[in-house]
């Protein structure tokens, strides 16, 4: 039997970095390409307590279809939590639990894009969040990243030249792939950029809790007033990725709509691990959980970042994120990134190349990306020596 797929699945193309990330499975490989949390960031006993009462107080409501938005409680929490932590939402917003944050962005885009409409990203920008939207047909558009953000003046051109984009895609706090965050003047200037073109906003933050430097910056949501933030929280970042619980808090008007793509999908969220996180919001000490991951991606962090300035060829530069779990080095101008990655994979350290990223990965990039919160420390030691040899033998 012959299969014949559909337009949709056949435009998503397997990534041009697929070789790299099977060699980075090999055991044997040190994995800079993850985009794991540290395992000593896990509450592993109190998830085991907290299963226990669940399974004691109510195993049929744990085990039993339930309601397709996600369990009230869990909502409820979230959003209280939500506005007493970072003053987001509003009596015009709703939560809606989806099965990780990727889920929420996939409904997003099938609610809001017909084939041919455009979604307006970063660039570079979260690869699975591409690739959600490329099956869907959509026309990604790339607007380049400064020190500081979303490049602003690029941003209002690409709004004036694409006026059938239906939504921008970013990653604010920590932004995957390059660490960086954009401050609090571009935020309130992109929002004002949303409101003017009536392009919504759709704020993807895994990340913001991971601060360790530098001083918080506000969520866009908490500044909008006019309905055009939508906010992806998950709580994979903080506290476990495979329990694969996230949310939305959306203008009501979309939960309609959001409730009928829930069901195409996966009729809800399990149930048992949304009490878990209810759990956790609400019997744990959140801020001494996040106080010790963000202890542990400091450390984490500070040894790359010093075994950087040590071993790496001075002409190779690397973001200094205050934050997250990323970091993006870029070679020097002319530097051929795939056949270094290709070389540095054959040696022993796997990272993502940075085209990887991009609206178009034929495009050419220098970049490629690290990540530094899930190695153990005399891994992460062990492979910037390696990669560093092979920067200073390349560009030295």
């Amino acid at each position: 039997m012959d299969y014949v797929l559909s337009d949709r699945i056949s435009n998503v193309k397997p990534s041009v970095v697929g070789d790299i990330f099977k060699m980075a499975a090999d055991p044997r490989i040190i994995a800079f390409s993850a985009g794991n949390p540290a395992k000593e960031a896990f509450p592993v006993e109190a998830v085991r307590r907290w299963t226990a009462e669940i399974m004691e107080e109510d195993p049929v409501g744990a085990l039993q279809y339930s309601l397709n938005d996600g369990d009230p409680r869990l909502r409820q929490r979230i959003k209280e939590f939500l506005f007493e932590r970072y003053h987001i939402g509003s009596d015009d917003d709703d939560i809606i639990i989806t099965t990780g944050a990727e889920q929420g962005l996939d409904m997003l885009a099938k609610l809001l894009c017909n084939e041919g409409d455009a979604v307006l990203c970063e660039e570079p920008s979260f690869v699975g969040a591409l690739n959600t939207f490329r099956s869907y047909g959509a026309q990604l558009v790339g607007v380049p990243m400064e020190a500081d953000g979303i490049h602003l003046s690029k941003l209002e051109e690409a709004l004036q030249q694409h006026p059938n984009i239906k939504f921008m895609y970013l990653i604010p706090n920590f932004q995957n792939p390059t660490g960086i965050t954009m401050s609090e003047e571009k935020r309130r200037k992109v929002l004002e950029l949303s409101v003017k073109y009536s392009v919504p906003i759709v704020e993807d933050n895994p990340y913001g809790d991971l601060r360790f430097a530098g001083e918080p910056v506000p969520a866009m949501k908490s500044m909008d007033t006019t309905g055009n933030v939508i906010y992806a929280g998950s709580f994979s970042k903080v506290l476990a990725p495979g329990l694969r619980v996230a949310y939305l808090c959306v203008p009501k008007q979309l939960m309609s709509a959001l409730n009928t793509a829930k069901q195409c999908s996966d009729v809800h969220t399990a149930i048992l691990n949304q009490l878990l996180c209810y759990k956790f919001l609400t019997d744990f000490d959140f801020d001494a959980h996040i106080e010790n991951c963000c202890r542990i991606y400091k450390q984490k962090y500070e040894l790359m970042a010093g075994e950087i300035a040590r071993c790496f060829s001075t002409k190779v530069t690397v973001t200094e994120p205050q934050g997250g779990m990323f970091l993006w080095c870029t070679l020097p101008d002319g530097a051929d990134m795939m056949a270094f990655c290709k070389v540095a994979v054959q040696r022993g350290v796997a990272v993502v190349p940075g085209n990887a990223f991009l609206m178009d990965e034929a495009k050419s990039c220098q970049s490629f990306r690290m990540n530094y919160s899930s190695l153990p420390d005399e891994k992460i030691i062990e492979g910037i020596e390696i990669l560093g040899q092979l920067t200073k033998e390349w560009f030295d």
